[in-house]
Formats: structure tokens, sequence, C-alpha cells
């Protein structure tokens, strides 16, 4: 689902670190980059807080991300593309990204750059198919 913040949010049938996991797979066997995978819970326990199971994959491809950097600088803000898997307090797991549409909005990006961002929200709903839903396998 979309909403006014720009962000989608999906559920996902897997743990938080499952979501992850299969987020990370899915990318790579797409021919995208992963530049990092954050554990926020991790670093809260290390700090001595309590966060519920909280992780955030960051990837892309420059060849995705330049174009619209080419267009307006300031994409750069929200590139590469950051995925976060959350429970929340019912134990459901989440995982929320950036709608590609609402950063050509936040951006003003122009004409230019459409082919762009067509391409990422159409990978995006691809991998985060793959990450939140059933295994095909099963």
């Amino acid at each position: 689902m979309s909403e006014d913040t720009g962000l989608i949010t999906v559920a996902s049938d897997w743990s938080v670190g499952e979501t992850i996991d299969r987020l990370q797979a899915a990318v790579t066997a797409a021919g995208l980059l992963v530049f990092a995978r954050i554990d926020h819970a991790d670093n809260a326990a290390q700090a001595g807080m309590r966060l519920r199971p909280t992780e955030l994959l960051i990837f892309g491809n420059p060849r995705g991300g330049t174009p619209l950097m080419q267009d307006r600088q300031t994409s750069g803000i929200d590139l590469p593309v950051k995925a976060l898997a959350w429970q929340d307090a019912n134990n459901d797991v989440w995982l929320t990204c950036n709608d590609a549409a609402w950063l050509a909005t936040r951006h003003q990006l122009g004409t230019e750059s459409e082919p762009a961002i067509n391409a990422i929200e159409a990978g995006l709903a691809a991998v985060v198919h793959q990450a939140t839903g059933p295994d095909p396998d099963a």
C-alpha cells in the first residue's frame, strides 16, 4: 500500500531476518548490488536499549540511480534504494520502502527520469514480492 508519506508497506509471511535474507537473495539474483545490511535491533541492544526486530537493506544499481542524480542531484539523498523489515507490537512483520513515483515528485525529476523511475518501481515490486510472499517451492 502506498501512503501520502511516499512509503510502500507490504506484509511479510516471514520473520524480519528471513524477510531480509529473502530480499537480499532476490536483489542479488536480479543483478543489483547490496551496499549494506543494518540490524537496528542489534545496534539498539548494544546501546542497552530494546527494539523489536528491525533490519534495513540498502541496495541498487548505478545504472538505475545515476540518471536520477543526473537530473536532480538531491535524489542522491534517497539512493541507493532502502527497504526496512520490521516487526510490529502484534508480532506481524512488514517490509517498507520508498515509492519510486514519490521520489520523482519529491525531487521534481523531469521526464528524462521516467524510464529509470519506472524500472526502479518495477524492480522493487518484483523483489519485494519475492521477499515477502510464500515460498514457491512449498
